[in-house]
């Protein structure tokens, strides 16, 4: 999401040595078990490592994590690198979109991620500001 503009809360998650991601869904209350069964279901993705055109590696995932109560789910990710560049990779992933198809008839607000392009536009809309992150890694 480098070079996104002002959009500083992106800039400031790229610049931690292994930041987090949280993307909040908009869900109907009431189906936790129909959306539990979704992601029990889910197909990881294909491999960790995130490349360019060129084949040269641009980001990892590290990890994933869904919270969902009520009407708010949010996926947690783990990542190195560049955060645009996992969001175009998570578009690709067969697992990722047949997710995003699952949980539509979920959703109270729909989310328009049937092309790589309309996925990144709708990850970064989604996307929380992260206020603070610790880890163990970053202690000295």
């Amino acid at each position: 999401m480098a070079g996104s503009g002002g959009d500083t809360r992106v800039r400031d998650q790229e610049e931690q040595a292994m930041p987090f991601a949280a993307i909040t869904y908009d869900i109907k209350a009431g189906y936790e078990k129909e959306i539990s069964e979704i992601f029990r279901t889910f197909r990881r993705v294909g491999s960790p490592v995130v490349r360019d055109e060129a084949g040269g590696e641009t980001a990892r995932i590290l990890s994933t994590a869904v919270f969902l109560r009520d009407a708010t789910m949010v996926r947690l990710i783990e990542y190195e690198g560049d955060l645009d560049a996992v969001a175009r990779h998570m578009a690709r992933q067969p697992g990722v979109q047949e997710v995003e198809r699952k949980l539509a008839p979920y959703l109270s607000r729909p989310r328009d991620t049937g092309t790589v392009e309309g996925f990144v536009a709708t990850f970064r809309r989604s996307l929380l500001p992260c206020l603070a992150q610790m880890s163990v890694r970053d202690a000295s």
